[in-house]
């Protein structure tokens, strides 16, 4: 089984460490011929206006629409939040529209303002997940079929599950976090062999409706 990281910009490398970590193999997407052997796929925190354009450039927007159509997993992190999003505040025109959610960039202001806490992530255990946030998104409203995973003390949105689609807005790759990684091998394996799965109906195809 290969799970695939985006891997034209950002911390690419440090989900294929984590998947290693985990005895998954990694496979690094640059290319749309990157994609074929792999049944799940990850989308990494960086800078989310250079990766849109990169995923533009290299024709990767439909192919990996086109995965997360067939019902395997797809995880963003903090930009790659932004990149699944089908509404971005300020009216930036949404790359893969598959997360019903609405978005905020950099909530949390500069990279000065980075900062690490504690969150219940219910879904992973009783153990609370090491979450750093690092110039990060946060989820404003979210639509009818969207989960939220995890919540800040105040209450915002920081982590997301819709259907196949997984997204936070902290770093599990940048920790010895693997809980998340370990959902989406398991959400994969079921991809790769349905007769062994949940029976989880994969991500229906929608377009972007504008609204949350």
């Amino acid at each position: 089984m290969k799970i695939g990281v985006l891997a034209v910009q950002g911390a690419f490398r440090e989900h294929l460490a984590t998947l290693a970590a985990i005895g998954v193999e990694g496979v690094a997407v640059r290319l749309p011929a990157d994609l074929d052997d792999v049944v799940g796929l990850i989308l990494p925190g960086g800078e989310s206006t250079t990766i849109r354009q990169l995923i533009e450039r290299w024709g990767l927007r439909e192919p990996i629409l086109a995965l997360a159509r067939s019902g395997a997993p797809i995880f963003g992190t903090c930009a790659g939040m932004i990149i699944l999003s089908t509404q971005i505040v300020g009216g930036e025109e949404p790359v893969l529209p598959l997360l019903h959610v609405v978005v905020e960039r950099n909530a949390f202001g500069r990279q000065l303002d980075s900062f690490e806490t504690q969150l219940a992530v219910p879904v992973l255990g009783d153990t609370p997940v090491h979450a750093i946030f690092i110039r990060a998104p946060i989820i404003e409203a979210v639509g009818p079929d969207v989960d939220v995973l995890a919540r800040l003390e105040d209450g915002r949105i920081v982590a997301v599950r819709e259907h196949n689609v997984i997204a936070t807005s902290f770093h599990p790759e940048l920790t010895v976090e693997t809980r998340f990684h370990r959902l989406v091998a398991t959400m994969a394996a079921e991809h790769a062999n349905p007769a062994e799965g949940s029976g989880r109906r994969p991500h229906p195809t929608r377009r972007s409706r504008g609204e949350s």
